[in-house]
């Protein structure tokens, strides 16, 4: 794929800065844009992120993060961090998805993102999930490659994931963490029959294997 010029990534960034713009221009003043990773793996925690992107300060390259290379991620994940008004990420384990299922520990997770993060949002733009909260909420379908602080947050969450579930492969050698992240790959499924389950697997999600 070829590399965009800086002309094309600053296009790119105000195209997908429209939903932002437009709630500026109402009054809206700490727009949140949120967003989850990890809701389909077998394996380790649901990771949510809220992000208030700076109206004043350009993130270049923001897409959504399963579209980005590792390389990409990881550098935008820094900058993120960096430049960002505001950011939370919070992450519930196995046991808070077996207890509630997946949509419920996602929707958990994200409320406490905008419950615990350092400034206020009065808006939030959330990727495809209804959720109830004290604050305007937009779904959006396909919201992390339509809004950049979608956008900022799938890749603040899914980079925390991915750390996390390396530092996992570590604990549980056998698995292969570290390269499939907790997805139903067919390795994983054949650790899982010679080795059984970890205590980060999802009982829930593994109630028969054959």
């Amino acid at each position: 794929m070829a590399r965009l010029t800086l002309e094309q990534l600053e296009a790119k960034y105000d195209e997908l800065y429209e939903y932002e713009r437009k709630a500026l221009s109402e009054g809206y003043r700490f727009i949140g844009g949120i967003d989850e990773a990890g809701r389909g793996p077998l394996a380790g925690p649901v990771v949510a992120a809220c992000c208030i992107l700076d109206p004043d300060v350009k993130i270049l390259g923001l897409d959504d993060s399963k579209k980005l290379s590792e390389k990409k991620r990881e550098a935008l994940f820094t900058e993120i961090k960096q430049k960002a008004l505001a950011y939370k990420v919070i992450a519930m384990g196995p046991e808070v998805i077996d207890e509630i299922n997946i949509l419920e520990a996602t929707k958990r997770a994200m409320r406490t993102c905008v419950s615990e993060i350092g400034i206020k949002p009065d808006l939030l733009l959330v990727d495809a999930v209804k959720l109830d909260c004290d604050v305007p909420v937009i779904p959006i379908i396909k919201g992390d490659a339509k809004s950049d602080s979608i956008a900022a947050a799938s890749i603040l969450a899914k980079v925390t994931r991915d750390h996390m579930m390396v530092e996992y492969s570590k604990q549980y050698p056998d698995y292969g963490f570290e390269k499939h992240k907790g997805y139903g790959t067919k390795d994983h499924y054949a650790a899982i029959r010679e080795h059984g389950m970890t205590d980060i697997h999802r009982r829930s999600f593994l109630k028969v294997i054959h």
